[in-house]
């Protein structure tokens, strides 16, 4: 087989406004914006460095059906630079950037090949000689839900066969089942590639052909966590080499921290930070999620330290550090029972408070008005018994910390 190389990229959701993150300083708001251009800015780099004959863009260039002027220029941009090395680009429009939508349209550069609504192939002969068929669909409307692999037909003519599809593969139950299809479906096919895009979670679904979801270049928010990018794919003689090539300038990471053996509040602090530490990478900016689990602290001003202060004492370095962990999200998944017997020998009343607890009788009562909406009623005949002592215990909890605060 004739020698080709190719990038695989989807789900640039350019422009992408970044959802309940404003409340981040200035400078890193900003590039957290900025991060989905920087990620197609290290496409169209690997691009032209490589050299390769083309460029595929498995749907959802745009994060929706308006198309922003800005994100509509700032592509042009990159696709002219790849104009200017005679790279091609092949690309399909997905469920977010439909060609139903309403925007204020911009031109693309002669080497953008944009598929219409209807199944169609273009043919590409590369500079190496190599005659490559490529076969895909754009949406024509935000919801597709027909069976659109069965319009896929293969044609003679071409060393290479190339499909392009935005959908989900049946088996997958956490996106829309737009344009469903099995690995069973696509391999009958007997295409050299499956270029794929939907999914934002990077997948091999098989290696022959190579099926394959490269994810989308940038994580947008908590769930999309991890490294993301795109794949460098090359064919000689031998079997296809897929590299999977790194994009995103902002990487979202969840980190449980357990703080079992800590009994103090500086000594927690310090493990939050070798925490933060482990995840910081070099050049990169990353937004984290924290999560202290089985904290043993029993003094209550401590306990309220760490829902408070804590959280400000990790932000405060990070403001003006090229390679930032922002820590948007700090929560405590356990909190050891409150030492009670030294609670009592700060004050007498509180030894009467946790035998009045202790005492008390009215849960059902309590519970009942706790419920007493009408949506939260019907829930309370079905809680078990330690739900109810767990709630209590809550209530305890929340109402010994609020004294102090008084």
């Amino acid at each position: 087989m004739k020698k080709i190389s190719f990038i695989h990229a989807a789900d640039l959701h350019l422009d992408s406004p970044m959802v309940g993150l404003r409340h981040l300083p200035a400078n890193i708001f900003t590039r957290v914006k900025e991060s989905t251009f920087t990620a197609l800015k290290k496409v169209t780099a690997a691009a032209i460095e490589r050299q390769v004959e083309f460029v595929i863009i498995a749907g959802d260039i745009y994060d929706g059906e308006d198309r922003s002027l800005r994100a509509q220029a700032r592509f042009r941009q990159e696709m002219e630079k790849l104009n200017k090395e005679k790279i091609p680009v092949y690309m399909i429009h997905g469920n977010h950037d439909h060609l139903n939508g309403s925007w204020v349209h911009l031109d693309m550069p002669e080497n953008v090949h944009i598929f219409s609504s209807k199944t169609e192939t273009k043919v590409l002969q590369t500079k190496s000689g190599a005659v490559v068929h490529f076969y895909g669909f754009s949406y024509g409307t935000r919801h597709v839900f027909e069976r659109k692999i069965d319009e896929y037909r293969k044609l003679d003519g071409a060393d290479y066969h190339i499909g392009i599809l935005h959908g989900n593969e049946s088996s997958g139950k956490e996106h829309d089942n737009y344009a469903p299809f099995t690995v069973k479906d696509l391999i009958e096919k007997d295409f050299n590639y499956w270029a794929l895009g939907h999914i934002h979670k990077r997948a091999e679904l098989s290696y022959a052909p190579p099926i394959i979801y490269p994810g989308n270049i940038q994580g947008r928010n908590k769930k999309e966590t991890g490294e993301k990018g795109f794949y460098y794919v090359t064919y000689t003689d031998s079997d296809p080499i897929l590299e999977f090539i790194e994009a995103s300038d902002i990487i979202w990471e969840e980190v449980t921290v357990n703080a079992e053996t800590v009994d103090s509040f500086d000594a927690l602090f310090r493990l939050c930070q070798s925490a933060i530490q482990s995840v910081r990478k070099e050049h990169k900016g990353t937004i984290l999620c924290l999560r202290l689990k089985h904290t043993r602290l029993t003094d209550v001003r401590e306990q309220r330290s760490i829902s408070g202060e804590l959280l400000e004492l990790l932000l405060e370095d990070e403001r003006d550090e090229e390679s930032f962990v922002w820590t948007t999200d700090l929560k405590l998944e356990e909190v050891v029972t409150i030492d009670k017997e030294k609670l009592k020998t700060e004050a007498n009343f509180y030894g009467e408070l946790f035998e009045t607890i202790q005492q008390y009788d009215q849960t059902e009562q309590a519970l009942a008005s706790l419920y007493e909406h009408h949506l939260g009623r019907k829930y309370l005949p079905h809680l078990l018994e330690a739900e109810k002592d767990e709630i209590v215990e809550k209530a305890e909890k929340l109402l010994i910390e609020l004294l102090y605060q008084a």
